[in-house]
């Protein structure tokens, strides 16, 4: 059996929207709705992975912002490019535009809604949910981390970040490394096509350390952008 590894990231959670009863819902709160997958990550990551660092980035916010409030995770959303691989699940654009565009209008109790993507996939239908629902005149900010020079799934960046959040869910022993394609090859093509494995990258020397740093260099970019936005 593996011994469970403690996670090297500290951070406080803050309110947690699930575990209060709505008279102790502050209204002028902002709602963090972290956004991720149920997706294949290689042989050496859990599916939730996505899910994972977008909870643990929002939490980290919402720790340092007492005007904040931590929604349930968006769990399961597009993921067609992963079909093939068992496990995944999928929504689809077309569904996925649709729960953030209901989803930011039920939340128009609150002062706003951030919110924190951990998956590349639902770019397009967020982008769209997100220019649709300001169009409305609703207050809405999408983030999405940015690592320069990271590779593109399951490999050292995703595996050093899920090495400093959650190590305990990680068997380095199972990672392979995969091709790194080009966005174009990705699109038409899907993960499957590319690389029977589901890496994109090489994890075999990711590091809970370089986890660390980036867990805290994207944690930083999140409370910055929210600053900006709230100001």
């Amino acid at each position: 059996m593996t011994k469970a590894r403690e996670s090297p990231v500290r951070y406080r959670h803050g309110v947690d929207l699930g575990d209060v009863s709505w008279p102790e819902v502050d209204a002028t709160r902002v709602v963090v709705v972290p956004i991720g997958s149920c997706e294949q990550h290689g042989p050496h990551l859990p599916l939730a992975t996505d899910s994972i660092i977008a909870e643990a980035l929002a939490r980290d916010l919402g720790a340092r912002r007492s005007d904040c409030v931590v929604a349930p995770t968006v769990s399961i959303t597009a993921s067609g490019e992963h079909q093939g691989f068992a496990g995944t699940l999928s929504i689809g654009n077309d569904a996925m535009y649709s729960v953030v565009v209901e989803l930011v209008r039920s939340a128009d109790w609150s002062h706003g809604v951030v919110l924190v993507n951990g998956h590349g996939g639902n770019a397009a239908a967020v982008g769209r949910a997100v220019a649709h629902l300001e169009s409305e005149a609703r207050r809405v900010l999408a983030w999405w981390p940015r690592v320069d020079g990271g590779d593109p799934h399951a490999g050292h960046t995703e595996t050093s970040l899920m090495l400093a959040v959650r190590p305990d869910l990680v068997r380095l022993e199972r990672a392979v490394p995969g091709p790194i394609p080009s966005t174009s090859d990705l699109v038409r093509s899907g993960v499957y096509a590319l690389s029977t494995s589901g890496v994109l990258g090489d994890p075999r020397a990711a590091s809970a350390e370089h986890g660390t740093e980036l867990f805290r260099r994207l944690a930083d970019d999140l409370a910055h952008a929210v600053d900006a936005w709230l100001s």
